[in-house]
């Protein structure tokens, strides 16, 4: 077996850096915020080990991919857009998708907007959810939640890169990946959301000092503006998105979350990931509800590779 090899491909009119491992049906790894691609280390080796072809870029405004200065070139249709130029640039029609936070949004976005060209998807953390018509998406959380909400105080640009500075690189990533709470992530007024964070003093067994320096030493090199740029273009997808309205995911899902993910338990996403609406909306569903916290492929790596094995495991070799 060949170790993971980088390279940086050109698509969608910019380069985006990408881990690959192993030969096989093509799977891509679509890390959330606020990570890389090392966030899917454990399965690109495992997946790879088990004949496929593993890739896991760094998403725009990510790592060593690209970043785009405009806030607006970070919509759902440029992420997608992404993507498709993967597959085209491997000669692949279709692959399978394993997204994890806001790489889950964009694995629901290429089955909503692109379903021939998935194969299957795996999605973590984040189910899909209808658009709402009436109302812009950001905008509902803002009014929901209020300016604590770590969304909300997202939105402004300079804001949190500001607040964030004032901790150095591995502190921040620290204070992100380590979290513990299970509530909704929401700062008392007047505090900002990397302040309200908890510093763990000791480390959990899952990652190592040296695996959080690796995402330090990246966000160091390319700041935090491209991936808050996610969050700052919430409702510009709202807009986008509109002539999709009411569509359902047609492709077959494998949806996994922690029953200890941020909001699962208070903010009645587990009643929605468990009740009628959401399989309504996603025929073709299995959910994997496991004991775990939000970064899951992390700390829960053998049980998400497994499921992950067991799903694909189900399509006949091609």
């Amino acid at each position: 077996m060949n170790e993971v090899s980088h390279q940086r491909v050109k698509t969608n009119g910019i380069w985006l850096h990408i881990a690959e491992q192993g030969t096989g049906p093509l799977v891509l790894l679509l890390h959330g915020f606020p990570e890389i691609w090392y966030s899917w280390r454990h399965q690109i080796t495992f997946l790879a080990n088990h004949g496929y072809h593993v890739v896991a870029p760094d998403l725009r405004g990510y790592g060593d991919s690209d970043s785009p200065l405009s806030p607006t070139s970070y919509t759902v249709m440029h992420l997608v857009g992404d993507i498709i130029g993967l597959l085209d640039h491997f000669g692949e029609q279709q692959a399978f998708i394993v997204g994890h936070d806001w790489g889950a949004v964009i694995g629901w976005h290429l089955a909503l907007f692109r379903p021939e060209r998935v194969k299957g998807l795996i999605n973590l953390s984040v189910p899909y959810f209808s658009r709402n018509p009436n109302a812009k998406f950001a905008e509902s959380l803002i009014r929901t939640y209020g300016d604590g909400f770590y969304i909300s105080q997202f939105q402004e640009p300079g804001r949190a890169e500001r607040a964030f500075a004032r901790y150095d690189y591995l502190t921040v990533i620290k204070k992100f990946l380590l979290i513990t709470q299970t509530d909704n992530l929401i700062a008392p007024p007047g505090m900002e959301i990397i302040d309200y964070l908890r510093t763990l003093s000791r480390l959990p067994p899952w990652i190592t000092e040296e695996e959080l320096q690796v995402y330090a030493d990246k966000f160091q090199e390319s700041g935090f503006t491209g991936a808050l740029n996610y969050y700052r273009v919430m409702d510009l997808n709202w807009e986008l998105t509109a002539p999709w309205q009411g569509s359902k995911i047609t492709v077959p899902v494998k949806f996994m979350v922690g029953k200890k993910d941020l909001g699962f338990e208070v903010s009645g996403v587990r009643q929605y990931v468990e009740g009628n609406i959401f399989r309504s909306l996603v025929p073709n569903l299995e959910i994997v509800i496991l004991d775990g916290h939000h970064f899951l492929q992390q700390e829960k790596h053998q049980e998400v590779s497994e499921e992950i094995l067991s799903f694909l495991s189900k399509f006949p070799a091609e």
